[in-house]
């Protein structure tokens, strides 16, 4: 089967800082891996090497081809969509209508309807994932009117607009209660297809343990484990390096 990402021996350096060490991470078709570490283990910055909005070396292949010399746009164009941690959405845009510019793929005769028509009408696309976001309820309403739970989801909506084969995540629940944590990570958890592969980086360590199928713990720019969710929960490095006394203690509970 082919991976949606594979990235092999990913290093970024800025300055004499060494961001990121030969970092190996794959990421299956069809899955949903988490990426976790604590503040500066180098989360963003893979994020930001795989997807070419930092210098890196090694290679990075997406469903089978080497992206790894093309620029961030030609990675977007081929199936590689990201978020990012403060949210960018359209303010004067309906939540329908941020949407709809994602999926939206113009043609000349297109561009005159809209030109003689006003703004267009919400697509086929832009409706079921309004519909798979549960924000069909907020498809009139303007982004500035939304809860923050509502407005993480528009911005993952609209990622996902594009039909990408890999979607990075970065920090979605950042700002988030528990319950709008864990109605986003379910949100997530259907978003993931056969051809739509999702990689999570968040604080939250209830929800990327709860909804990834295959985790990767940095430290210092280092993958320091590996593994299935229960795995690396009870792996003594990422207990000790990570997740503190408190969850040392939980443990032993």
């Amino acid at each position: 089967m082919t991976a949606a990402l594979q990235a092999a021996g990913v290093s970024v350096s800025f300055g004499g800082v060494r961001a990121l060490v030969d970092v190996d991470l794959d990421v299956p078709e069809g899955s949903l891996v988490g990426l976790i570490g604590p503040n500066g283990a180098g989360k963003t910055t893979f994020i930001d090497a795989i997807s070419g909005f930092v210098p890196c070396r090694g290679k990075i292949v997406l469903g089978g081809r080497d992206i790894t010399a093309d620029r961030a746009h030609a990675r977007s164009s081929r199936g590689l969509a990201r978020t990012w941690q403060s949210i960018e959405l359209f303010e004067d845009l309906t939540v329908a209508e941020n949407l709809i510019v994602a999926t939206h793929r113009p043609t000349p005769w297109s561009i005159v309807k809209e030109i003689l028509g006003g703004r267009t009408s919400a697509t086929a696309e832009a409706v079921a994932l309004l519909d798979q976001m549960g924000l069909a309820d907020f498809a009139d309403r303007m982004p500035s009117d939304l809860p923050q739970g509502q407005r993480k989801l528009v911005g993952v909506a609209r990622a996902l607009a594009s039909a990408p084969r890999l979607l990075c995540l970065d920090e979605p629940a950042a700002g988030l209660d528990s319950n709008e944590s864990e109605a986003l990570g379910q949100r997530l958890r259907a978003a993931v297809t056969p051809n739509t592969s999702l990689l999570l980086v968040d604080h939250d360590m209830g929800l990327v343990l709860g909804i990834s199928d295959y985790v990767y713990v940095l430290e210092f720019g280092k993958i320091i484990a590996r593994g299935k969710p229960d795995d690396v929960r009870k792996n003594p490095a990422v207990i000790t390096a990570y997740l503190g006394s408190a969850a040392a203690s939980a443990q032993g509970a």
